[in-house]
């Protein structure tokens, strides 16, 4: 393979040679977008001001790394090993051909975590050893449920939508209260939005290898209709959460109110358009359709955290 026109890549392989192969299959640009998502679990546990004083930061900080590289980034490796992609995927453009042993080199990272997890409150390494477990499922044949569709949908609504900022709740130790419960479950339907605009630039290649993926079955159009559709539904549990913490609608707290509404029409502002423009779109223009959406989970993200946890 020659080397990708990347100067940093290039710099990369100068210094390791084809071991950055292995690295760079981890996906390190989703580390940043992973990392939030799991520390927003914990800020909603401790607060603001808790996260500002390091409370429960050691148990915190280590269940972040082992989830983040560790899992996410096993999971990832091995998904590589499997798919053998040829084209651009989630995170990682123009991708190596994957190193022999990248399947061993997941699992053993995948294996390491959970050894981790075991030092942290049990709610963690429940929530690790759960994932762990659908994300062998997902990737790994003859299961491979990421070629089975729905299957794949609900693996990752539950592994990256809810489960993650569970378990950077669940390294405080902290319980957890039905309010904060319902806000870490509407991630699960957002995540059944975001997950199927993630395959839509990807649609021939995995028809191609014989993956029957939700997108696959679908079609763009619906699977854009069904986005907006599971978006809603995520956005009609915040409301639920923010009307049991009653929130007032007028006054200097309204703007935890118009915080939300901001995140729900960046959804919207993505979603709405797209889905009217569906059949004229190739895909390059779904890739950035995908990062776009990103952009809109982000924003929630942070609206989460700055309305329930200031």
């Amino acid at each position: 393979m020659s080397v990708p026109a990347s100067g940093s890549r290039r710099l990369g392989y100068r210094l390791a040679g084809r071991r950055l192969d292995y690295l760079l299959h981890l996906r390190p640009a989703e580390w940043p977008i992973m990392a939030a998502h799991t520390a927003l679990g914990y800020v909603l546990a401790v607060g603001v001001a808790g996260a500002g004083q390091g409370v429960a930061g050691g148990a915190a900080f280590a269940g972040l790394v082992l989830w983040v590289l560790c899992l996410n980034g096993g999971t990832l490796a091995i998904n590589s090993a499997f798919d053998q992609d040829e084209g651009d995927i989630a995170y990682l453009r123009r991708p190596p051909p994957p190193p022999r042993h990248l399947f061993a080199f997941g699992l053993a990272l995948m294996l390491a975590g959970l050894a981790g997890a075991a030092a942290l409150p049990l709610a963690y390494l429940a929530a690790y050893a759960i994932c762990f477990a659908m994300s062998v499922a997902y990737s790994v044949p003859p299961m491979r449920l990421k070629a089975v569709a729905g299957a794949d949908w609900v693996i990752n609504m539950l592994g990256f939508g809810t489960l993650t900022p569970v378990a950077g709740w669940a390294a405080t130790g902290r319980p957890f209260d039905a309010t904060h419960a319902i806000v870490l479950a509407a991630f699960c339907p957002l995540f059944a939005a975001l997950y199927p605009l993630t395959q839509l630039y990807q649609l021939e290649e995995d028809a191609r290898r014989g993956d029957r993926t939700l997108a696959v079955r679908l079609g763009v159009v619906t699977s854009l209709s069904v986005a907006i559709a599971a978006a809603a539904v995520a956005f009609a549990l915040l409301t639920l959460a923010a009307i049991r913490s009653a929130w007032p609608t007028t006054g200097g707290a309204a703007w935890r109110w118009a915080a939300l509404c901001a995140a729900a029409a960046a959804w919207a502002a993505v979603l709405v358009p797209w889905r009217i423009r569906a059949r004229s779109l190739g895909p390059p223009e779904h890739q950035r359709g995908m990062y776009w959406a990103l952009g809109a989970w982000a924003l929630t993200d942070l609206a989460v955290a700055a309305v329930w946890a200031t």
